[in-house]
């Protein structure tokens, strides 16, 4: 303690000295905190009892007692080992007397925080070198107008297959730049499901045959992907919601664009994993912050991106590597998903979920009750056992638990159980 007891006695760092511990935010259990006149003589004196290193705290695997289980689409559940990891280094990031939202962008300091995100990115996804990694601004949503004017030219023809909310408003904001044109919608039966590749007419010479690889709204995940017909076409796919919670073949697609706040970080932070071969050929009336190629030639970096959002991203994906990777990842959020999917199914009727089994998402399930004016009591019951987030999201209603990378087994299980019980008492 005697860092601490040599310390400036200014106002705002006795305030400092009071919460934090040797620069880390730790937890006492009991704190005694002595402050004397601010003379030359006088020294602030502070005894501790019982601090918990950060690195005693409970993993995400054993949730604190002072969490709940949030079941929250977006911004959602982080990993509570990433948090505390945050945490620790808010004040002083790895002794470089700063807090990551306090550094330049353009320091050495934060180039080895985004340089670092990158490179374990690119081993989670096995991303070749001939493909960049953008950091963005904007979320997903920006990528629906930053997407035709990049990969094609206002006359060209775009295919979009539409299997929910989010495909059909990308398909809308398209047909401001280019000639897009739905060459499949499941609309009409509610976005249950997800067509038959062999069934799609593509239209000739479309430039980018576009996908949203998981509907956060519907609950709709395609498991495989399907190819462009023209030899030049490329894949695009929005992979916001499901975006590192397993493998994926990146070869596969020309460009891959996902909002961080489902998965891999807090909301603020869109990455983009693009061909480079198809940088270089934006529109002419393409503002500069929409433009790839400015933002790959400088590396994330053309203006201040989203510091501290890349930050904790690159902590998400440190974590990820250390679970053994995404096939790891893939194991654990299936087993989840059975488990929930299994309890609705085994409802006789009671709880119902709409989707096709073949396509379920691994993280986003919805489901109705059948007894529909049950449904306010339901969440309410299930926020006073600390679980929240579960109502379903406003255009379609019922009930949605999202159960991403972050949510802990026990999460799932103690939703389960609820249900069950729930289920017994009003069925």
């Amino acid at each position: 303690m005697a860092a601490a007891a040599a310390a400036s006695t200014t106002p705002h760092s006795l305030l400092l000295q009071k919460t934090t511990h040797n620069h880390a935010f730790l937890k006492p259990n009991s704190a005694t905190f002595t402050l004397t006149n601010q003379r030359p003589a006088k020294r602030l004196s502070i005894s501790c009892s019982a601090t918990i290193p950060i690195q005693d705290r409970p993993s995400v695997q054993t949730q604190s007692q002072d969490r709940i289980f949030n079941f929250a689409a977006g911004p959602a559940t982080l990993p509570e080992n990433v948090l505390l990891k945050a945490q620790s280094e808010l004040y002083n990031w790895h002794g470089s007397g700063m807090s990551v939202m306090e550094m330049s962008h353009r320091g050495k300091e934060f180039r080895s925080i985004i340089e670092k995100a990158e490179a374990d990115l690119r081993a989670l996804l096995n991303i070749p070198e001939n493909y960049a990694v953008l950091f963005l601004q904007g979320g997903a949503t920006t990528q629906f107008a930053a997407l035709p004017l990049n990969l094609c030219q206002p006359d060209d023809s775009v295919d979009y297959l539409v299997t929910g909310s989010w495909g059909d408003k990308a398909f809308k904001e398209a047909q401001k730049y280019c000639k897009p044109k739905v060459i499949w919608s499941g609309k009409a039966e509610n976005y249950v499901r997800v067509p038959s590749f062999d069934g799609l007419e593509q239209s000739p010479n479309a430039k980018y045959l576009h996908i949203c690889a998981n509907e956060t709204i519907y609950g709709v995940e395609f498991k495989d992907y399907p190819m462009p017909s023209d030899p030049n076409g490329v894949l695009v796919a929005d992979m916001s919601s499901n975006f590192c919670s397993k493998p994926v073949d990146v070869t596969k697609f020309g460009l891959i664009y996902a909002g961080a706040q489902k998965n891999v970080g807090p909301s603020g932070v869109c990455i983009v994993i693009v061909r480079k071969d198809l940088l270089g050929n934006a529109q002419g009336v393409t503002p500069v912050m929409l433009d790839y190629k400015i933002h790959a030639e400088n590396n994330s970096l053309y203006n201040t991106p989203p510091c501290f959002g890349i930050y904790m991203c690159g902590l998400v994906f440190e974590d990820l590597l250390k679970q053994g990777g995404l096939e790891e990842v893939e194991k654990k959020n299936q087993k989840k998903a059975a488990i929930l999917y299994n309890a609705i199914d085994e409802s006789k009727g009671f709880y119902r979920c709409p989707v096709e089994k073949s396509v379920r998402s691994l993280m986003n399930v919805p489901f109705t009750l059948e007894k529909s004016e049950l449904e306010a009591e339901f969440l309410k019951e299930a926020a006073k056992e600390k679980m929240v987030q579960l109502k379903g999201h406003r255009s379609v209603g019922g009930m949605r638990a999202s159960i991403y990378n972050a949510m802990p087994m026990a999460g799932v299980e103690r939703l389960v159980a609820f249900m069950k019980d729930f289920q017994a008492r009003h069925a």
